[in-house]
């Protein structure tokens, strides 16, 4: 893993140095700002139903969550492979899952400051003199994370396998929306063994049951971060090919 942390460093400096990641985060905090008051009107003022709205049990939320990992991870491999660099970096003294790790960690951290504003909306709301759940508003986070870890994991195998950043941002559109939705479709199956098999990769409901409702259990952490490395294996995979054509 040699040269890991100066690829995440590079990767992070270079999201805020471009307009893509500050518009984006700019319309993400508008928007979740907007929501958590909307939420906050429609819920009669109670802080523990917005906050748990705003980090999980809305489609607004799984809409960022789908939509901006992949528009943030589409040109790190892709762009680089049509401009040549990544040409040079495969043939610096970097390992191939180097490269992949750091541009996850800076994807992560990123997406951790954006799921973080729900952090501040529970310290403003506290400081009003109404505390929320703090269990539940950390493991939202939390959980939060873990989600667009995964989906920017997918994010970065889309990218490794194109040399355009617009097709590698629709696919991982594509494959992070079939993430969300196979299990509700393949609820609605009357074959018994067809719904096992989709609630073992219902994202939603792992993030919900647990993270949602303050429960840190280890099964449903394995569970994000064990689709995360399937991901970024298979992005490793896709760098290498690369290396070797």
């Amino acid at each position: 893993m040699s040269g890991f942390l100066a690829i995440a460093r590079r990767e992070f400096a270079g999201l805020f140095l471009g307009p893509l990641a500050w518009t984006l985060l700019t319309i993400a905090l508008l928007l979740q700002g907007w929501l958590f008051v909307l939420y906050l009107k429609t819920s009669g003022g109670d802080v523990d139903i917005s906050l748990r709205l705003a980090l999980g049990e809305s489609w607004a939320f799984w809409a960022l969550m789908i939509l901006v990992p992949p528009l943030i991870t589409m040109r790190m491999i892709s762009e680089e492979s049509r401009s040549g660099l990544l040409e040079f970096l495969l043939t610096a003294p970097v390992s191939d899952a180097a490269v992949v790790a750091g541009k996850f960690v800076a994807v992560l951290a990123f997406m951790a400051i954006l799921c973080g504003t729900s952090l501040v909306y529970g310290v403003a709301v506290a400081s009003l003199g109404v505390a929320p759940d703090w269990g539940a508003l950390i493991g939202g986070w939390i959980g939060a994370v873990l989600c667009s870890g995964l989906f920017a994991a997918v994010g970065l195998f889309a990218s490794a396998l194109t040399s355009t950043p617009v097709v590698a941002a629709f696919a991982a559109v594509v494959a992070n929306l079939a993430l969300v939705t196979a299990p509700l479709l393949g609820g609605l199956s009357d074959q018994l063994f067809v719904r096992r098999a989709v609630a073992r990769i219902d994202v939603l409901d792992h993030h919900k049951s647990a993270f949602l409702a303050g429960v840190l259990d280890t099964s449903y952490f394995v569970f994000f971060v064990a689709w995360t490395i399937v991901f970024l294996f298979l992005a490793v995979r896709a760098v290498e090919a690369r290396r070797w054509r």
